[in-house]
């Protein structure tokens, strides 16, 4: 894939496919999957992967021992998807609306313009807690950042049961 392309954007920027290097302000695969950059800050939730691609949402999508994986940084959670990058392109494809967000994507930015490179769109109220998906819950925010920001949240709610109380500061995310 990157021989053909070095990274790129689709769907209205709804998916997100990392470039080999850094190009602008924008890391490379290689400097996305530095520990200290994010994955660190989930502890060992999000380890032993290769991260290459993320949703509007920012929803993680890396290769893993046994294929194509997503990973949902409000939960810290791998989701098998494919066997192949192959297949996992063949999956975008048929059902990019569910897969990229495209459709929030498209809706947020007709409201609030184009959204920059390296930036993804996070809910203001996170989706886990009942945050809906409509473009007034989200706000552009730096992947890196963003990341970050819902590692906290997710090594809190690690291992707690459905239903638990947590408190949440909208403002800090």
């Amino acid at each position: 894939m990157l021989a053909v392309k070095n990274g790129c954007y689709g769907f209205v920027s709804a998916l997100h496919i990392f470039p080999w290097q850094a190009v602008e302000n924008e890391p490379g695969l290689q400097q996305w999957n530095q520990p200290e950059l994010w994955i660190e800050a989930f502890q060992d939730l999000a380890r032993d992967a290769l991260f290459f691609a993320e949703d509007i949402f920012g929803v993680q999508f890396c290769l893993r021992q046994g294929g194509v994986f997503s990973f949902e940084p409000e939960t810290g959670e791998f989701s098998w998807m494919a066997e192949s990058l192959e297949h996992w392109s063949a999956l975008i494809l048929e059902d990019y609306s569910v897969l990229t967000g495209y459709p929030l994507a498209q809706d947020w930015q007709d409201q609030h313009g184009a959204l920059p490179a390296g930036y993804r769109l996070l809910p203001k109220i996170p989706f886990i807690l009942g945050g809906e998906f409509v473009p007034d819950n989200l706000h552009a925010v730096r992947s890196v950042d963003g990341m970050r920001t819902r590692a906290l949240f997710a090594v809190q709610m690690r291992d707690r049961p459905d239903g638990s109380q947590v408190a949440f500061d909208p403002s800090s995310s």
